[in-house]
């Protein structure tokens, strides 16, 4: 059956000073529900990735507003036609996306929101500085035209760089990410260092692709997710990529046809990294996973 799971992208800043009493209640209601996925609690608010059949789902997020007394969270929904997750957990976090520490709580102070029908028209201005805030091997993936990469490998290492790079407190700056998690909050440490123009793209990149026609689109490639869809496109269309064993990175078409891929082992990224041993034993994983797709199993992957 086509698009049998419906999966659901959300987070909420908003205080919840209680949240450890929350993890419990929360959990026992997912899995009562066959929900999988994963979900984040901290005192600065929620963040989750949580995948079921359409009904449950509903009921899930219904269950998690009553449990944590929060709304209007934003969800971003997309589907797909098997089991995204392998597994749901609830985590108790210092906070729902790590930036270190430094002072960046959009409880406090955060930018100005960008719906995504009026993003094209900031980001197009010339005198606006464009960021990426995600990791370098999505920005590989795909972007907004004319986005800077701060070549981050974490999204903690963005107030070193901010630090570096950005001097001038009045530039225009605006920021995005996959789904505004990490914009909103990098748009709060700016804030909190002084600077007065930021903006951030409300519901991030999947948002964007959901509401912007492709032929009004600024965006190039694709939106790397963090589950097995791994890339999606415009109207949340799943796009050809994998995951490479050997890194963990997004392995394009292009990339699986390199003399440096090999199924399972290493792909151009990381070929030239990985020591012998190491693709030795992702051999042998290899191995033991064409066995049991021939015995009808399936093994468990990367995600």
């Amino acid at each position: 059956m086509k698009d049998n799971y419906k999966l659901a992208a959300f987070y909420q800043f908003a205080p919840l000073q209680k949240y450890r009493e929350l993890k419990a209640l929360v959990e026992q209601a997912l899995r009562q529900l066959g929900v999988c996925g994963s979900v984040l609690l901290a005192e600065e608010g929620i963040n989750g990735t949580i995948a079921a059949i359409p009904d449950a789902l509903d009921e899930a997020l219904a269950e998690i507003s009553r449990i944590t007394g929060l709304g209007n969270f934003g969800a971003k929904f997309s589907f797909a036609e098997t089991k995204p997750f392998r597994r749901m957990k609830v985590r108790l976090k210092k906070e729902i996306v790590t930036i270190g520490p430094v002072r960046a709580n959009p409880n406090e102070k955060v930018g100005t929101y960008v719906e995504p029908n009026n993003w094209n028209a900031l980001i197009s201005q010339p005198d606006v500085l464009v960021i990426d805030t995600r990791n370098s091997y999505e920005f590989g993936v795909g972007t907004f035209a004319k986005a800077l990469d701060p070549q981050t490998e974490s999204f903690s290492e963005f107030p070193v760089w901010a630090r570096e790079r950005l001097k001038d407190k009045n530039q225009k700056i605006a920021m995005f990410c996959t789904g505004g998690i990490r914009c909103e909050k990098a748009s709060s440490f700016l804030k909190h260092e002084g600077f007065e123009n930021v903006y951030h793209l409300k519901g991030g990149i999947l948002k964007y692709l959901e509401d912007v026609k492709s032929e009004d689109s600024l965006w190039q490639g694709g939106c790397f997710v963090f589950d097995e869809r791994v890339a999606v496109g415009h109207g949340l269309k799943v796009l050809d990529f994998s995951i490479c064993h050997g890194c963990l990175g997004p392995v394009s078409a292009d990339d699986r046809a390199s003399p440096k891929f090999e199924q399972g082992v290493c792909c151009p990224a990381c070929a030239d990294k990985l020591s012998d041993e190491q693709k030795a034993s992702n051999r042998e994983r290899q191995r033991q996973v064409d066995l049991g797709a021939k015995r009808g199993f399936k093994h468990l992957g990367p995600l």
